[in-house]
């Protein structure tokens, strides 16, 4: 029996390794499994080079939970250490055997990744017990089999032992701070979120289930709990996987999301990072959980985090799926990210990807594309904000709809609308609604002069066209109800007004007394006799810079708060207003206040007290 201090710079390594290491004391049974995945990977790789010889038998890893003994054991049947490894391995910390194996072993053709890096995984054992054993026997048959101890301090015990099969077990003494590990629940809901694609069958316990005999009997078959899917659908080529194996996939990353994904994006890089994973649009709905549906990152197949800043652009933060990179760096716990220029190589990857595959699907079935259209509209154009070579790419699939539902992307609609939309000075105005129904009478009138309308009624419409008007060549975007039909594409031809300025100027006030607050302002247009007698608009440019405002800056920042302003605009060529400029009186009072209120009720204005008169006369009048 040999004894000994472990090899360590301070004496205090042990209480930094409890408190500071890992984030998350949970993290130790992560790091645990996944050295047995490595010895086992590593038995693998020699055998398959003709080190390791014979039959390699069952390399199921176990992971046992003894509440009596407040024991966990993680056994696995892989490489094994020789006492010397455990010397080298275990008594210094920090000097990684999986990397000292790469090193040995890089030229060989068997590319099976060994997930360790920088030899603290084991300590992290520590974290939740106050004494580890290891019962170790390598697969060298001449070598003896070890034993190893120690309880938290510097002092170990090394000796001999009679272990018969080769591999590796270690024993954790669950401190008394510790003991929620020993509940079988615990250590199962944490196998699953560290360890459910480990490439190692990793065994849980048991489980029964039904199973009808040679008489056709019911009868109950115990079988081994395997907790994890050692294959998952991302470490394969995407030509062996159809759609009904990405469907059951993502199934099994989010068995609570009963919602189809529209679809999905396989990527597949090994230059100049290695990079796998396949990502999926959800169906955006408002009973998302955005904080279990993530897009998860993997190394090697360890589960690392879901919090992927930096690595996944921001505009694709809703998308779900998994990715696993080992050239994404992490700090040494292997619990966080960390910023280099891989990371925003990667991100640059991933958003191309998305605008490749965005683009060929709508190449391929635009009818099918456009169906999907408004499931992914936010992300797509939250990306053409964020991400100028996004931006550019998505010019060949981004789609803008009509008020008759057809679909344009930008340049179909500029051609379609060059001729009819442009006005006297040679710009084309693009009309648009954001509420076709609320905003319907100016629509309609819009299209009774045969003006293609767009529907843009996204969160972030305000940013989007500001964006737009900045890249397009003499175009400007105007909602329907920022100006009189007359005025939103401005021709060459005017028209005189038939009521003269005089009279103009003494209906003003008149209008100015019977408007519901100080938020309204009074004009008067010389319109088409056929164009509404009065109507009621917002400036598209303070009603844009307040929208801005609200949803994340703009030029004129604070203006969220503002109250809305509107323009009544009166037709002095309208017979109404003309009628009205004749009366006098009581019955000219009465004859303003009804056409206000008819405007304010085209346009949900009309509110409380005034809303209830207006539909009492109406009543009366019947």
């Amino acid at each position: 029996m040999a004894k000994g201090k472990i090899k360590v710079q301070a004496e205090n390594i042990f209480p930094i390794i409890k408190k500071f290491l890992y984030t998350d004391q949970e993290i130790f049974l992560r790091e645990l499994v996944s050295n047995a995945v490595d010895a086992t990977t590593k038995l693998k790789k020699l055998s398959s080079i003709g080190e390791a010889k014979g039959d390699l038998g069952n390399l199921t890893i176990e992971v046992i939970v003894d509440k009596n003994a407040s024991t966990i054991s993680i056994i696995d049947r892989g490489v094994g250490m020789t006492s010397e490894e455990v010397k080298q391995y275990i008594n210094q910390v920090a000097f990684s055997g999986a990397e000292d194996f790469i090193k040995k072993y890089e030229d060989s053709n068997d590319k099976s990744p060994i997930i360790g890096h920088f030899g603290l995984g084991f300590y992290s054992a520590f974290m939740v017990a106050d004494k580890v054993q290891i019962y170790t026997k390598s697969h060298v048959k001449k070598e003896k089999a070890c034993f190893w101890e120690c309880d938290g301090s510097p002092e170990y015990i090394l000796k001999d032992s009679d272990k018969k099969e080769r591999g590796t077990e270690i024993i954790l003494h669950v401190s008394a701070d510790a003991v929620e590990y020993l509940e079988e629940t615990k250590i199962s809901a944490l196998l699953s979120k560290y360890c459910k694609f480990l490439p190692i069958e990793i065994k849980f316990g048991t489980k029964t289930r039904k199973e009808k005999n040679k008489k056709g009997d019911e009868v109950d078959v115990v079988e081994d709990n395997i907790i994890n899917n050692p294959a998952p659908a991302w470490t394969k080529a995407p030509k062996q996987l159809k759609d009904a194996d990405y469907k059951d996939f993502y199934r099994e990353l989010y068995p609570l999301n009963f919602d189809e994904p529209l679809f999905n994006i396989h990527l597949n890089v090994d230059f100049p990072f290695e990079l796998t994973g396949i990502l999926y649009f959800p169906k955006i709905n408002p009973n998302m959980d955005l904080n279990r549906q993530k897009i998860q990152l993997y190394c090697n197949q360890v589960f690392v985090t879901d919090s992927l800043e930096g690595v996944v652009p921001d505009f694709l933060a809703l998308l779900q799926g998994v990715i696993d990179s080992p050239d994404i760096p992490l700090n040494v716990s292997r619990s966080a990210l960390q910023t280099d220029s891989n990371v925003k190589k990667i991100s640059a990857h991933i958003s191309k990807k998305v605008s490749d595959r965005l683009k060929d699907m709508f190449k391929k079935d635009r009818a099918d594309f456009e169906s999907k259209w408004k499931d992914m509209q936010v992300i797509v154009e939250y990306g053409m904000l964020s991400d100028e070579k996004f931006y550019e790419r998505s010019q060949d699939f981004a789609l803008y709809k009509t008020v008759d539902n057809k679909f344009f992307t930008i340049s179909e609609f500029s051609e379609a609308i060059k001729e009819t939309h442009k006005d006297k000075d040679g710009k084309v105005v693009y009309l648009y609604t954001n509420n076709p129904d609320l905003q319907h009478i100016y629509v309609s009138k819009a299209q009774e002069k045969g003006y293609e309308v767009l529907v843009l009624d996204s969160p972030i419409v305000s940013h989007l066209i500001q964006k737009l008007e900045s890249k397009l060549d003499k175009v400007s975007f105007v909602r329907v109800d920022s100006d009189i039909i007359d005025n939103l594409i401005k021709k060459d031809d005017k028209i005189e007004s038939v009521l003269s300025e005089k009279d103009q100027n003494k209906l003003k006030p008149l209008f100015e007394k019977a408007l519901p607050s100080d938020n309204f302002s009074v004009s008067f247009d010389s319109l088409s006799p056929s164009s509404p007698p009065i109507a009621i608009t917002q400036s598209e440019f303070m009603r844009r810079m307040k929208e801005m405002s609200m949803t994340g800056g703009g030029p004129m920042m604070g203006m969220g708060n503002m109250p809305d302003s509107y323009n009544l605009v009166i037709n002095s060529n309208h017979a109404l207003i003309n009628k009205i400029n004749g009366l006098k009186g009581k019955n000219k009072s009465l004859l303003i206040r009804k056409a206000i209120d008819l405007a304010l009720l085209s346009n949900n204005l009309l509110k409380g007290e005034a809303l209830t008169t207006y539909i009492n006369t109406s009543f009366k009048n019947l």
